[in-house]
């Protein structure tokens, strides 16, 4: 925990907020929105309170606050009508940028009205699509600009996870296509699950049987699946792991497992892809996003 970021650039919080670094200056030197601190090279950082502000401040702007507005109210006010704006408006962009806020204020409230007030318009499927996958999408930038607080990411990432457990339960369907067995895992120490998670509520809905192990399994805890007479699929996604140095051998060892059986393997993600055009002996299929591998189910 000591690599934690606790301030942030200039830079960083043009990534977060979406308004431009030289127009952040101008918010600073004309209205004093933001109070950074300075390096002895007279460099700005910014604390995790300047970036709730800005935020803030962003929200009000996008629903026709003037920023001179704005520059005459003090903290709370703006964090007050903030509120009460991103409870009110719920549709994607201002939907994100509520969830942006919440993620970097650890505001569950916000996040589930949030959530709440997308479901009045929208069908839960929708909205993981539509909100969610982008919002992931730039959680994910803001990482590996190290942006992000890991506390931020487990945060939110916990509480789209209790939404689509949710709404997988919820699944009364009785199951149709009786055919296939879903095997859904990570490789071991894979822990990014939300698209794995959200893959398994889809094919549930679809009236597929599935079996959830998640996240992080070792290849050996699989070998029950492999021994039965069932037709099993088997389902990874690789974000992260298996590192480069050893991802071929995984394979490797899938496909040898595999073509001894009558089993199948779907692998997802940009690292499985880089062996596209791998010559597999067994039956394995690659595709970059669920999106892509939703489209033949």
């Amino acid at each position: 925990m000591n690599n934690i970021k606790k301030n942030f650039s200039i830079k960083d919080l043009e990534n977060i907020s979406g308004i431009k670094a030289h127009t952040i200056r101008i918010w600073e030197k004309r209205y004093s929105l933001l109070s950074p601190e300075r390096t002895e090279t007279n460099i700005r950082h910014y604390s995790h309170k300047n970036l709730q502000k800005l935020l803030n401040i962003v929200l009000l702007n996008n629903n026709n606050y003037k920023i001179s507005k704005i520059a005459q109210m003090d903290d709370d006010q703006i964090l007050i009508i903030a509120r009460e704006l991103a409870f009110d408006e719920a549709i994607n962009d201002e939907a994100i940028n509520s969830f942006k806020l919440s993620m970097f204020q650890f505001d569950k409230s916000l996040f589930n009205n949030t959530y709440s007030r997308l479901l009045h318009k929208k069908t839960f499927r929708d909205i993981f699509k539509e909100v969610f996958i982008p919002f992931l999408e730039h959680v994910g930038l803001l990482w590996q600009t190290e942006t992000l607080l890991p506390a931020h990411e487990h945060f939110i990432s916990n509480l789209i996870t209790q939404k689509i457990q949710i709404n997988t339960e919820e699944l009364r369907y009785t199951q149709v296509n009786t055919n296939k067995i879903f095997v859904l895992f990570l490789p071991e120490n894979e822990i990014h699950e939300l698209g794995l998670l959200y893959l398994n509520y889809e094919l549930v809905l679809r009236g597929f049987k599935t079996i959830y192990l998640g996240q992080s399994l070792p290849l050996d805890n699989l070998s029950y699946f492999f021994d039965i007479d069932e037709n099993v699929c088997f389902v990874t996604s690789m974000t992260v792991r298996p590192y480069d140095d050893i991802i071929e051998g995984y394979f490797n060892e899938l496909d040898s497992i595999l073509n001894e059986s009558n089993h199948s393997l779907i692998a997802i993600g940009r690292k499985a892809m880089e062996f596209k055009n791998y010559d597999f002996k067994s039956s394995i299929s690659l595709y970059p996003t669920i999106t892509d591998l939703l489209k033949e189910i």
